[in-house]
């Protein structure tokens, strides 16, 4: 039984955080090298497809729950 409902935006951005902070963490570590920029372009894209993906969630859980209302 699940303890509380899957959001999907909510994983993509903090993973989209997490890529974010280890590309960072690599370059502050001396593995690699990453451009100061780089991070606004990941971050926003990230943000973005977490905003489509919570956007289209929404819009799954809302289509079940008028179906299973009209079902009573």
């Amino acid at each position: 039984m699940l303890r509380h409902e899957f959001r999907p935006g909510r994983l993509l951005a903090g993973v989209t955080a997490l890529g974010v902070a280890t590309l960072y963490g690599g370059d502050a570590a001396g593995t690699w090298s990453t451009p100061w920029y780089a991070a606004l372009p990941l971050t926003f894209g990230g943000m973005t497809l977490a905003g489509l993906a919570a956007w289209a969630a929404y819009g799954v859980r809302r289509r079940g729950a008028r179906r299973s209302s009209s079902d009573q």
